[in-house]
């Protein structure tokens, strides 16, 4: 899908902007808005998202430089270049320093013009993609290929594909560590926005009263230590995907905020009096059944059914054990490159027999710690007991069967309880660490602590 770069042109000679307009707009990926002074040029900015803009530098009453000074404030991503006389170069210089892109003189070459503004237009891009690899680099994330042959596994694979080309809102729906943002990257990569960005929310990992700021942004003073001006991540994606994981983790107060976008595509920053326009395609994603939440009171009915579309539904690995082997050959040749490591197969019917609550990011972290274990070339059930789940009593069993007491086969919730305490138990109680071992959130562990009524030691962080 090509993008349309959207351009604002403010000067006080309307023959000025009426050329600039003209030879701006016979380029087919260029739309222009004019203003006529500084003034209007700010009610602009305030309402809309420009890639760049166009100064005149002297401009009765609000100047070419006030604009430049509102736009770092409020607008920092759009690109400005300032246009001057020849006698101001010295003041043209000097904006370079206050952070415009660039300058040019008047009369202007067309040519010289429609090249600085391509040059801005890509600078733009490069910033916005500094922000969006960023956030790729902080983020945990689970493993990078979607890798399986069974049924139920391709069949979702399939849908996601199906639907990339299409302009829906899509629900991804599945356990902790199954792939979900795996899925959202494939819709993205295959959909007409490939080339725009891809930005993904970890909506559980935000604490409530900041994730409304991190999605719409905020302006300066909204907020204690609001020092400045912050774009959401709403407008980092424009033109491309907004992944928001773990949506059912969402406060009721900015689920109605979410879904007035969502609706209209239109948002306010916190603090903010604006409206400001997006466009932006959202994928969601929950290992929470929305369903429910939604009959228990939790989650917005309105909201569900405007997320959910399209909704793809991802295995768990237990469902799925006939992909093991592939995904363990998968990790180790992507996590022992240097000295190959390879799997005995005591060890792989060790993997086999297991019911994996944690799913593929689990899977993912034991084959991650039997190769540092591993003494030689051959990983051996003995290396892949670092996992505390993977303890004889978790395994004692047939294969294919859950663990077992006097009364008969535990449920998964019992078998959860159990996971989540020999996981608290061999890091220490600490559970930051346990949280990363298990595939979760902080959050999400105090949760089940709670839920499970579980003895945390007075040692735990």
């Amino acid at each position: 899908m090509a993008k349309k770069y959207r351009i604002l042109v403010v000067d006080d000679e309307e023959s000025i902007t009426f050329l600039l307009r003209t030879e701006l707009e016979e380029l087919p990926d260029f739309d222009v808005d004019v203003a006529l002074n500084g003034t209007e040029a700010i009610n602009h900015i305030q309402s809309n998202l420009y890639d760049v803009a166009l100064l005149d530098i002297k401009m009765p009453r609000v100047s070419g430089i006030d604009v430049l000074k509102f736009i770092n404030e409020h607008s920092p991503t759009t690109q400005v270049i300032m246009l001057t006389n020849i006698v101001d170069y010295k003041t043209a210089i000097e904006t370079i320093k206050l952070g415009a892109y660039d300058f040019i003189s008047k009369p202007y070459d067309p040519g010289e013009l429609i090249a600085t503004v391509r040059r801005a237009v890509e600078r733009r891009q490069l910033v916005i993609d500094k922000e969006v690899m960023q956030r790729e680099l902080n983020r945990i994330s689970g493993p990078s290929g979607l890798v399986g042959e069974s049924a139920g596994f391709k069949a979702s694979v399939e849908n996601a594909r199906r639907v990339a080309t299409s302009e829906a809102f899509i629900l991804i729906q599945g356990a902790s560590g199954t792939g979900k943002e795996l899925i959202a990257h494939l819709i993205h990569n295959e959909s007409p926005r490939r080339d725009q960005p891809f930005v993904a929310v970890n909506c559980a990992s935000i604490p409530d009263q900041l994730l409304e700021s991190e999605l719409f942004g905020h302006e300066k003073g909204a907020f204690t230590n609001a020092y400045s001006t912050k774009q959401g991540l709403v407008e980092v994606a424009n033109g491309g995907t907004l992944f928001l994981d773990e949506v059912g983790d969402i406060s009721q107060p900015t689920q109605a905020k979410l879904l007035r976008f969502l609706e209209t595509g239109e948002f306010r920053r916190v603090g903010g009096t604006t409206a400001m326009r997006v466009d932006v395609r959202v994928i969601s994603a929950t290992n929470k059944h929305l369903q429910r939440e939604v009959q228990e009171g939790r989650f917005r009915e309105d909201l569900f059914y405007r997320l959910n579309v399209v909704s793809i539904q991802l295995p768990l690995l237990r469902e799925r054990k006939e992909d093991i082997p592939l995904l363990v050959d998968y990790f180790l040749k992507r996590k022992s490159k240097a000295n190959a490591k390879k799997l005995s197969p005591e060890a792989l019917e060790v993997l086999m027999r297991y019911d994996w609550p944690g799913n593929v990011r689990e899977l993912e972290h034991v084959i991650e710690g039997g190769i540092v274990l591993c003494q030689g070339d051959v990983i051996e059930p003995r290396d892949l007991w670092m996992n505390p789940a993977l303890s004889t009593d978790i395994l004692s069993g047939p294969p294919g069967r859950a663990p077992v007491n006097d009364d008969g086969i535990l449920s998964l919730e019992e078998l959860e309880k159990i996971h989540i305490e020999k996981a608290l138990k061999f890091n220490h109680w600490n559970r930051v660490k346990t949280a990363q071992m298990l595939g979760i959130t902080p959050k999400t562990l105090y949760l089940k602590i709670k839920r499970y009524c579980i003895k945390v030691s007075s040692a735990s962080d």
